[in-house]
């Protein structure tokens, strides 16, 4: 899929990724850090339920490296998600295949006064419509009501129920 661009102070502290020197150059104590990060998002993405064969993330400053097999589509970008939205990461990059094939979701931003319904407006033109981006960010959201200003949410084809 390419390159995503993520909000780097938004995400989640969730995973201990203190990445406030990331323009300085990586140290051994740096590498070790973003190998224990990297390894705390791999086990988030299985405690998830997330399937994909051989994942392997690899922290360089704040840009991740994701690769591995996904089941579909969906559990693809559910990954990238999981990934990008944890504070101090600004960027990931999917070298991830697919074993089942599917159309890709779009990626959307959370502005500040954003609610699901109103992310649905925008892109399907019914705010009745929010179950679907709800239940296409499942397991990373658990409640409707509880998105934050900088996180980024799949938003899937109308037809597609995940």
């Amino acid at each position: 899929m390419g390159i995503f661009s993520f909000i780097k102070d938004a995400g989640k502290k969730v995973f201990g990724i203190d990445k406030s020197k990331s323009k300085e150059v990586n140290t051994e104590t740096d590498q070790k850090e973003n190998e224990k990060a990297a390894r705390k998002l791999e086990q988030t993405i299985t405690d998830l339920n997330l399937k994909a064969e051989n994942l392997k993330i690899h922290i360089e400053n704040d840009m991740a490296v994701v690769s591995g097999k996904a089941l579909d589509q969906a559990t693809r970008e559910k990954i990238i998600l999981v990934v990008g939205n944890s504070e101090g990461i600004s960027q990931v990059d999917d070298r991830m295949d697919v074993q089942n094939k599917e159309p890709e979701a779009v990626f959307h931003t959370v502005e500040r006064g954003d609610t699901l319904s109103k992310i649905s407006k925008e892109h399907y033109g019914d705010p009745n419509q929010y179950p679907l981006i709800f239940e296409a960010n499942k397991p990373m959201l658990q409640d409707p009501d509880k998105i934050y200003p900088g996180q980024v949410l799949r938003i899937p084809p109308m037809d597609s129920k995940r």
